[in-house]
């Protein structure tokens, strides 16, 4: 722990070749940059065509900043709500929200993902939400 004051305490860099593979969800590749106890940081690539698995991030509000390609977001009752973002637009994911992800471009897809929360991170399910 350290002696100095918040004010005080310098600010860290974590090199891209030091990310670690984290949160495993079937279609998508994660790493995590940083993971405090209330907040997650890292990147997810999705290769064209795949479709992870449906999951939800607990008490964690995901915001999800895309680097390139194309990434869709399933959520909602049954899956029915669509959205779909591309380099430079952001998404976002309710604390909670079952949702499912998919990459329907030609082209790998890479997002920045920040969670903020507490528990675990990346919680898989069998389907999506009921009404």
């Amino acid at each position: 722990m350290s002696d100095l004051s918040p004010a005080a305490r310098p600010c860290t860099r974590v090199a891209a070749d030091a990310l670690d593979a984290a949160d495993p969800t079937p279609g998508m590749s994660r790493a995590v940059a940083l993971h405090t106890e209330g907040m997650w940081s890292g990147t997810v690539d999705t290769q064209p065509g795949a479709v992870s698995g449906w999951h939800h991030h607990g008490a964690h509000e995901t915001t999800l900043y895309i680097v390139s390609g194309r990434m869709r977001l399933e959520s909602g009752p049954g899956g029915e709500h669509v959205v779909e973002a591309g380099p430079g637009d952001f998404l976002h994911v309710p604390a909670g929200a079952v949702h499912r992800e998919s990459n329907p471009g030609g082209d790998d897809s890479r997002a920045v993902v920040v969670r903020c929360g507490s528990g675990t991170p990346t919680v898989n399910v069998d389907r999506a939400a009921d009404a």
